[in-house]
């Protein structure tokens, strides 16, 4: 009978946040989880205050009019800011993992000439198309909104 081997995890959360060389991609992958994660709370933010509907009209409104204000219309920015680089860095993962910006194969010497030569730019690029959506956004919400 096989003996079950048991590793303790000693890098703990630290290793969900980081766990690995602080290249620019690993910061990417640090933010990708924390929009995810902010995401996820506004969504059940927004569940919890549409579901009020349920209680009439004027529970409605009540919650309604508590997110009126400026600092919920930043945060509301801040929630376009989370979806539009969540999204275009999930396209860039997505290529990834099919293999579209991998590059041909090559002996695995760090760094590696695939992840600066090939996957750096189409990252570069993601976060360009990524920054014009918030300047757009940016500017719809707060130039033409009012």
């Amino acid at each position: 009978m096989a003996e079950h081997k048991s590793y303790s995890n000693k890098i703990g959360l630290w290793g969900w946040l980081g766990g690995g060389r602080w290249g620019f991609e690993r910061y990417l992958y640090t933010l990708h989880r924390i929009t995810g994660l902010g995401m996820l709370l506004y969504f059940c933010l927004h569940i919890f205050v549409t579901s009020s509907r349920v209680f009439g009209l004027d529970a409605w409104e009540k919650w309604m009019g508590t997110f009126e204000s400026p600092l919920f219309m930043v945060g509301e920015f801040l929630v376009f800011v989370a979806f539009a680089f969540h999204a275009l860095n999930g396209i860039r993962l997505i290529l990834i993992e099919l293999g579209f910006s991998v590059g041909k194969a090559e002996e695995p010497v760090y760094p590696y000439k695939s992840s600066l030569n090939v996957q750096r730019p189409l990252m570069v690029v993601l976060m360009i198309v990524a920054a014009v959506l918030v300047a757009a956004g940016g500017y719809d919400l707060f130039a033409l909104s009012h």
